[in-house]
């Protein structure tokens, strides 16, 4: 040390420093150190694009479809040894025999000859053998002709024409035939040109594409009282809320579901943020919502929310395969987490009682803390990251310990979304907002019919009706609500 000041190390051997005139050393370090720099921040991009290259569905939000074949998935269950099919104890599914009076034609089939002798037979069996085919007759379309008559008075010679009774549809198509044309393209993701075909092969009903999107309308415009009134319910029970791409005019939507335990909803938006979350379950939310880490979900109070284990899992098996410091951080989170899945199975099954997860997990949650809290001290920045994210929302962890009804995933909701999501891969999402309309009706109505063990065309049959007649439809709320 020299005057206080310690000597910087020269970049290059001193003998080959010392070669190099003063003036031109001060340029070479700059130089050097900016190479340095871009050096740095080029190994830190190769590392992220690895890390991005090694992503798949067990270590983050991908969906299964964008796997690579050399993925490892979680092993399977070693063999049984038990024969495929039902096992001893399985209740027997048997096809339901129609009573006798709601048969549509009764053949008897009498043997002529004993089979033994030969001799001829005669008389009637007072129990005979009953063997049904069920056959859907050729599909005949009825036509209702409404004749307006036009008539002139006698006294003031004015024309006046007749009006059709209340009720009767203007489309031309009657209610029944409209549900089913939205359940086509609604419920069973048919394309309109394939619903179209379907009209015209099966119901022997020719119809445009054009038609089949006002037939859309028309039921999006029959539901809509229900739906709104479903939404309003949604915003006082604890539901599991999530989202998914969507595209409107080509243009990147997000679809959102709220899933109670007999409502779901669905609406598209332009956005993912906590404006559109306030619109789905309120401003004065007060329930548990149950949901991913996204930041639109950090409006909402932490002892009233319950973050989903699985897709903490998935954070937890990124940590692992990243390797380096966070890896064993990973293993351990891992590991907690599985035993967790393994006293909640215990709990659902009838095997434990409440009470005992709430002493088991009192004793994993200070560990749980602990291990977090390494993770932040650790080397790998993205686990640290991960880990201080956690230890924010750590309350958010156990509600589902606490409340009696909260499941620990979020798993009822992407399930929810899986068939729009088949929708949206052959439909390409919709072209406009009244098609976005229509979907959010649809998918709304389909889920919660589901959900209710409604039949739902029977429902959207009454609610077309309903705006034929001027009257109600009926209402998607479980009936101790409606």
């Amino acid at each position: 040390m020299e005057d206080g000041v310690m000597r910087q190390e020269p970049p290059l051997p001193r003998e080959l420093w010392e070669q190099i005139p003063a003036a031109s050393q001060a340029a070479l370090r700059v130089l050097i150190e900016s190479y340095e720099q871009r050096l740095g921040a080029l190994e830190a991009e190769v590392a992220a694009l690895k890390e991005q290259l090694q992503q798949n569905s067990q270590n983050s939000s991908r969906p299964p479809s964008t796997d690579r074949s050399q993925v490892k998935r979680t092993p399977p269950r070693a063999p049984s040894g038990r024969q495929r099919g039902a096992q001893p104890g399985h209740p027997r599914y048997e096809r339901t025999v129609v009573p006798l009076e709601q048969v549509t034609e009764v053949i008897a089939c009498k043997p002529v000859r004993c089979r033994r002798c030969g001799k001829t037979l005669q008389g009637s069996d007072a129990q005979p053998l009953r063997h049904q085919v069920r056959e859907v007759p050729p599909v005949v379309v009825e036509v209702l002709e409404y004749q307006l008559h036009r008539l002139v008075c006698g006294q003031c010679g004015r024309t006046t024409c007749g009006t059709v009774p209340a009720g009767v549809p203007l489309s031309g198509y009657g209610p029944r035939l409209t549900s089913i044309v939205a359940l086509c393209t609604g419920a069973y993701r048919l394309s309109k040109r394939m619903t179209a075909s379907f009209c015209r092969e099966v119901l022997s009903v020719p119809m445009a594409l054009g038609e089949i999107c006002r037939v859309e309308q028309i039921v999006t415009q029959a539901v809509e009282a229900p739906v709104q009134a479903a939404r309003s319910y949604v915003q006082s029970q604890a539901a599991n809320v999530d989202e998914t791409t969507w595209w409107e005019q080509m243009r990147r939507g997000y679809l959102w579901v709220a899933v109670t335990q007999w409502v779901s909803v669905f609406v598209i938006r332009a956005s993912r943020g906590a404006k559109v979350l306030r619109e789905l379950v309120g401003d004065a939310y007060r329930a548990v919502l149950t949901s991913d880490r996204a930041r639109a979900y950090n409006t909402q109070p932490l002892q009233r929310r319950q973050l989903c284990w699985a897709h903490l899992r998935r954070d937890f098996q990124a940590m692992i395969d990243r390797g380096g410091a966070g890896a064993e951080v990973g293993t351990r989170l891992l590991a907690d987490s599985g035993m967790l899945f393994e006293w909640w199975h215990w709990v659902r099954d009838g095997t434990w009682q409440r009470a005992t997860l709430r002493r088991y997990v009192s004793g994993l949650r200070p560990a749980f803390r602990e291990t977090l809290a390494a993770g932040t001290r650790c080397g790998c920045l993205k686990t640290a990251a991960t880990c201080r994210e956690l230890l924010k929302v750590e309350p958010a962890l156990w509600t589902f310990v606490r409340i009696e009804g909260i499941e620990p995933t979020n798993n009822v909701a992407e399930r929810a979304l899986r068939h729009a999501v088949q929708w949206r891969k052959t439909s390409y999402g919709t072209e406009g907002t009244a098609g976005s309309h229509f979907v959010e009706n649809l998918l709304t109505v389909v889920a919660t019919c589901r959900q209710q063990e409604r039949p739902v065309l029977a429902y959207l049959t009454q609610c077309c009706q309903a705006l034929y007649a001027g009257t109600e439809p009926l209402s998607l709320l479980p009936q101790t609500h409606s």
